[in-house]
């Protein structure tokens, strides 16, 4: 496959990623519940499926299952995050301790839930889900002491990702605020972003990581009508200012440019075998992007794997982190597939 990041190169990066210093994850926080069972029968009460269940399990979920991405890659991190005065709090907390990940970066509210979500599934679909949350923003007594532990924690983390999930934590002063104080201090920031903030709250982000549908409604946000991905990325990047940009494709692959190396817009394909479920590749996507360059992989080389790391989170069934091991029997089954 053309440009494919070599075996050598690959294999040089992920043996460095268990003695990085550790990142920093910032963003909306919550817990994934997956309720899985059968459907044998229709309801007598109402036409609804009745679900027979078998099994029920928590994970880690938004920008939580960065961290947990980042740990299972024996990356170390620190996770900042609002969550509430609940029952929840506690039980997400847990989940934290069970996965070996710190609580100090979390602030509690009152005035808020812990986000709580919940699938319901049979081994063919989801017949719905159920949301626990609040979409408000952070109050300003939140957002200051939210800010502070961030940058307090900064000073001993070698990046931070900020993962967008617009519920309420992620707030302009937030943005803003984590934004120009890494500029100030030379700390590498990249950005996952949410469907409905203002894209200028991202602006001088090293790095934007946006899917297609999200860089088409930036761009339309900024006032432009344009739908060709290569003017999507000149207009975000000249108006962003941003370093580097990575506008994932889909089925398409990934667009990426870096404004210190390419004069041009670079495309890798995607590299998927099979796509079970989608949920929590754009969380592997963004970890092992940021975690490559801080490595002192080029953007192209840390597309490569994540592009990797994505492959193998999509054909897995819900939220799902991605190891060395699976990386590097991943790159290794792709090579045979493009010799």
């Amino acid at each position: 496959m053309k440009n494919l990041i070599t075996e050598q190169k690959f294999n040089e990066i992920l043996a460095t990623f268990d003695q990085l210093k550790p990142l920093l994850v910032v963003g909306d926080v919550g817990i994934d519940k997956y309720t899985f069972g059968e459907v044998k029968r229709i309801s007598p009460e109402a036409p609804v499926p009745v679900l027979e269940v078998t099994k029920e399990w928590l994970k880690l979920g938004l920008a939580a299952n960065i961290s947990h991405n980042l740990q299972t890659l024996q990356i170390p991190s620190t996770l900042c995050g609002i969550i509430g005065e609940d029952k929840n709090a506690d039980v997400f907390e847990d989940l934290l301790e069970d996965n070996h990940l710190k609580t100090w970066g979390l602030i509690r509210s009152s005035d808020r839930p812990t986000t709580f979500k919940e699938r319901v599934t049979t081994n063919t679909q989801q017949i719905c889900r159920i949301d626990y949350e609040s979409s408000e923003s952070i109050n300003d007594s939140v957002a200051q002491k939210f800010i502070s532990r961030i940058e307090e924690l900064s000073k001993t983390h070698s990046a931070i990702i900020l993962e967008d999930y617009a519920k309420g934590a992620m707030t302009k002063k937030v943005i803003e605020e984590v934004i120009n104080f890494s500029n100030q201090n030379n700390i590498l920031v990249a950005v996952d972003p949410g469907r409905t903030t203002p894209p200028l709250f991202y602006k001088g982000a090293t790095l934007l990581k946006p899917n297609l549908a999200e860089a088409k409604a930036m761009v339309e946000f900024l006032g432009f009508k344009e739908k060709n991905v290569e003017k999507l990325a000149e207009i975000l990047l000249d108006k962003l200012k941003i370093q580097k940009l990575v506008i994932t494709l889909g089925p398409e692959g990934m667009a990426l440019f870096d404004s210190k190396v390419h004069k041009s817009i670079q495309y890798i394909p995607t590299v998927a075998n099979e796509v079970f479920d989608v949920s929590g590749a754009g969380d592997t996507a963004i970890a092992l992007l940021t975690s490559s360059l801080v490595a002192g992989a080029s953007l192209e080389e840390a597309a490569w794997i994540s592009n990797c790391g994505a492959g193998v989170v999509v054909g897995k069934k819900g939220t799902a982190t991605v190891d060395q091991n699976e990386l590097r029997e991943f790159y290794s089954n792709l090579k045979k597939r493009f010799l």
